[in-house]
């Protein structure tokens, strides 16, 4: 009889740490204060830059709304011509989590690369859009790389690609300019959520449909490439904040329930 009411209050006390637990990873939610970036009505808070266009110029109508979705379009080209955009974020951020909705459509527009073929990136710690040149095709940044599958072969998302940077990964510098995820591989044009994790220049990790799938740390400039050198000149190597910003690359993709929770900086 005692050994039954010893598992009885046992079972009890899980249960009661268990709706504990419950209780406070639901305040947590609650204090958790998540802000839209995209009102799902205007670029407003946005500009974009495409390649051999001035900073501000939406050649083509590139960027647009529709129907409450960011949306990247090429109806306006008649072909690619290696006009690869970013749609820049107004605020630069250090410590945070992004999370947004993305899915690729349609049909990629002529002459993109194959490469490019349902290809897209969310960039982090980017550049100042300001200091971009001309005919520079990406800013120097982190890539969160977005793939959609081909509809046969397994192919990765939450890539992580480094235009102008590395990364240290298990305490060794990683200086390939692309590195796949273990996500799945998801075809057609189902929504994906994916998620950045950024802690300033201590580590960034990425999360497809709420699973870690890439982990990495002290993001730096590369100062093999002349723009990340004069950068590192100036601000030093490390990478600690930036701008982000959205990609087009060819292929037509839509983004929706953008939004960013900052964090402490400790």
């Amino acid at each position: 009889m005692k050994f039954a009411s010893n598992c009885l209050l046992g079972v009890l006390l899980v249960c009661a740490a268990s709706l504990i637990q419950a209780e406070e990873l639901k305040d947590q939610k609650k204090a958790e204060k998540w802000v839209s970036l995209f009102d799902g009505k205007s670029l407003k808070g946005w500009i974009p830059k495409i390649r051999n266009h001035q900073l501000g110029d939406n050649f083509g109508n590139t960027f647009r709304v529709e129907d409450g979705l960011l949306t990247v379009s090429y109806d306006g080209y008649d072909k690619f011509d290696n006009r690869f955009g970013h749609l820049f974020h107004e605020k630069v951020f250090s410590h945070y989590r992004l999370r947004l909705e993305y899915r690729f459509v349609g049909k990629q527009v002529p002459g993109g690369p194959g490469w490019a073929l349902r290809n897209s990136g969310i960039m982090v710690h980017g550049q100042d859009p300001g200091t971009m040149t001309k005919d520079q095709d990406f800013p120097i940044s982190i890539e969160v790389q977005l793939l959609g599958g081909n509809g046969n072969a397994k192919r990765a998302t939450g890539n992580l690609c480094t235009p102008g940077t590395n990364v240290e990964i298990d305490g060794k510098l990683h200086t390939r300019h692309c590195l796949d995820s273990k996500s799945k591989t998801y075809h057609g044009e189902q929504w994906v959520t994916a998620e950045v994790v950024v802690r300033g220049s201590e580590v960034i990790k990425h999360l497809i449909n709420g699973q870690e799938v890439l982990s990495y740390k002290k993001p730096q400039l590369d100062t093999r490439d002349a723009m990340a050198k004069k950068l590192a000149d100036k601000n030093g190597i490390l990478l600690d904040k930036g701008s982000i910003s959205l990609q087009s690359e060819s292929h037509p993709v839509q983004f929706r329930k953008i939004e960013i929770l900052e964090l402490s900086g400790k």
